[in-house]
């Protein structure tokens, strides 16, 4: 699915969370979806979050 029409959802999906439920929802709807798309970047390969989280570097 191109990036433009994932894009085109997430924002008619955060509309509707924002008209459905007010402010609150739509932020936590912004986060949730946030952090969904950073646990599939990890998952897929494309985020590596190993110097945060205090792993070992390689070669130690």
């Amino acid at each position: 699915m191109p990036p433009t029409v994932v894009g085109l959802f997430t924002g008619l999906l955060l509309g509707l969370a924002w008209v459905v439920g007010g402010l609150d929802a739509f932020v936590g709807t912004a986060v949730l979806g946030l952090i969904g798309f950073l646990v599939g970047k990890v998952v897929s390969g494309q985020l590596d979050l190993t110097p945060y989280l205090g792993g070992r570097g390689q070669g130690r």
